[in-house]
């Protein structure tokens, strides 16, 4: 059966980007008040790097990153399901649904600090310590965090990269501190900034 127009609306957009606010909000006030150490990752972080430059610039993401210790797992997943997440590994990553029924395309996804997410990548996550707040909660500093989008390169880190390079936040200054596989990465997007 085909789409009707009307069934395309400002309104599910808008609900849509809110839903993923909401979700971040929740999940790390829940664990502000357990006192469990975090920083938000990936497209959130991002998106909050870019809107101190570019607010017009920010592109929305689906899911929420939270980088936390594996120590604090535990205190993270009873302060989540507190707030109505449930616990899942789904592909190789530990997850929080949102609410029974949820997806995991739209949960809160663990990225553990000072590990690996997958076993090809040249470096760790970024460890809790090294991040700042924002305007809501606490988020990866910039250099970790590119490190970190250096290290998955998938099309939308690349695009992310892309984004931070393009408000002058990243620029070839970087290359000299970067471990080669990262500069290399670097470099591509620096001389092919369209993709």
């Amino acid at each position: 059966m085909p789409v009707e127009l009307k069934d395309f609306s400002w309104r599910r957009m808008i609900e849509a980007v809110e839903a993923v606010r909401e979700r971040a909000l929740r999940a790390t006030a829940a664990l502000e008040k357990a006192g469990v150490p975090y920083a938000v990752a990936g497209g959130n972080a991002v998106a909050a790097w870019v809107a101190r430059v570019d607010r017009a610039a920010v592109r929305t993401t689906q899911d929420v990153d939270i980088l936390l210790r594996r120590s604090d797992f535990e205190a993270a997943k009873t302060a989540l399901e507190t707030v109505g997440f449930h616990h899942h590994e789904f592909m190789g990553v530990s997850c929080f649904i949102d609410g029974i029924g949820g997806s995991p395309r739209d949960a809160v996804h663990l990225l553990f600090a000072g590990e690996k997410v997958r076993a090809g990548y040249p470096l760790p996550s970024a460890d809790v310590s090294e991040s700042v707040a924002a305007d809501d909660y606490q988020i990866v500093s910039l250099e970790p965090l590119v490190r970190m989008k250096l290290n998955s390169f998938r099309d939308k880190d690349r695009m992310h990269l892309r984004d931070l390079v393009d408000l002058g936040l990243v620029d070839a200054s970087w290359l000299p501190r970067l471990i080669p596989e990262h500069a290399a990465r670097l470099q591509e997007l620096l001389d092919n900034p369209d993709g």
